[in-house]
């Protein structure tokens, strides 16, 4: 049985009258890069802030590595990038981690600061001032500061927002790492359904403050039993067209994409019901692919029947 790094239990929260966390329930598993996804409004950065100490939950419990969130000792072993990266421009790389490391821990330890900058790849910026760093440069220094005090578990909030391909691919391999040979666990909350589903073994997707998907990635995927159905077409798709292929809600269109239709459709549709309709409604039909429901898909799958509703 793994070993809890985070554990949350029907926490609820309210803002100015609102119900912000209706009940939410998740556990992460030590040595887990745990995907927290959810579109804006859902909830995430009030869980998040609940994780960290900001917020105090109004019922439930929140633990870390088995204390509650609330406990200095819980926020001892948590490291986190949120908000944008925090440095201090004027300060240089090693100055930023030296002071990040005293408010932690009340000392300087420069063989710590020189191994964490040695994993996040700027071992040979060390001395260079913050502001002359890139954005994914600072993304990274940011990383090495979350690691600085050697915490347990990382908590990142969007870490590749704004950062280019290259650069996120830097970030990606440095969470692998991180988790894979310094023992880490990883709450990694984004925007980026691809990223999530390259770096992320388990997920929970939250929505209008509520858990709607959680668990481990590649057994979600088999579970919603979703194929996306790719209709390629020569047609030009109007919005009458569309109206009436949405009617069909048991066909599950949720876009256009390049000039063709994308469906998940429920699992009693079959391929030629689809293809009919849209023959009788006037769009010609070149070509039919099927494959497996990735990340995206399911999330945008469930947001919509959620908006549907």
């Amino acid at each position: 049985m793994h070993k809890l790094a985070i554990e949350v239990k029907d926490i609820k929260k309210s803002l100015q009258d609102r119900d912000i966390l209706k009940g939410i329930s998740f556990e992460v598993e030590q040595g887990d890069i745990f995907g927290f996804i959810g579109p804006n409004g859902a909830g995430k950065t009030t869980t998040i802030r609940i994780l960290l100490g900001l917020y105090k939950y109004d019922s439930g419990s929140a633990t870390i590595m088995g204390r509650d969130v609330a406990d200095d000792e819980a926020r001892k072993k948590v490291g986190f990038v949120i908000d944008g990266d925090g440095l201090y421009d004027n300060m240089t790389a090693i100055a930023n981690l030296e002071y990040y490391q005293m408010i932690y821990e009340k000392s300087v330890d420069k063989k710590k600061i020189g191994k964490v900058l040695e994993l996040v790849g700027l071992a040979d910026r060390a001395r260079d001032k913050a502001q002359t760093f890139s954005k994914g440069m600072r993304q990274r220094l940011a990383l090495a500061r979350a690691l600085v005090h050697d915490p347990e578990v990382l908590i990142l909030d969007e870490p590749t927002s704004g950062i280019d391909p290259s650069a996120q691919l830097d970030i990606r391999k440095i969470l692998l790492d991180i988790v894979q040979n310094e023992k880490k666990t990883v709450f990694f909350s984004s925007h980026n359904m691809d990223e999530v589903q390259k770096i992320c073994n388990r997920i929970a997707l939250l929505d209008k403050g509520e858990i709607k998907l959680y668990g481990h990635l590649d057994e979600l995927r088999k579970q919603m039993g979703k194929n996306v159905l790719t209709v390629h077409t020569s047609s030009e798709i109007n919005q009458d067209n569309l109206d009436e292929i949405k009617q069909k809600k048991d066909f599950g269109f949720y876009k256009i994409q390049d000039g063709n239709l994308l469906f998940t459709p429920s699992i009693n549709v079959k391929t030629s019901d689809i293809i009919n309709q849209l023959v009788k409604v006037g769009i010609e039909v070149d070509e039919v692919a099927k494959k497996e429901s990735s990340l995206e898909e399911m999330y945008n799958n469930i947001v919509r029947e959620a908006e549907d509703k």
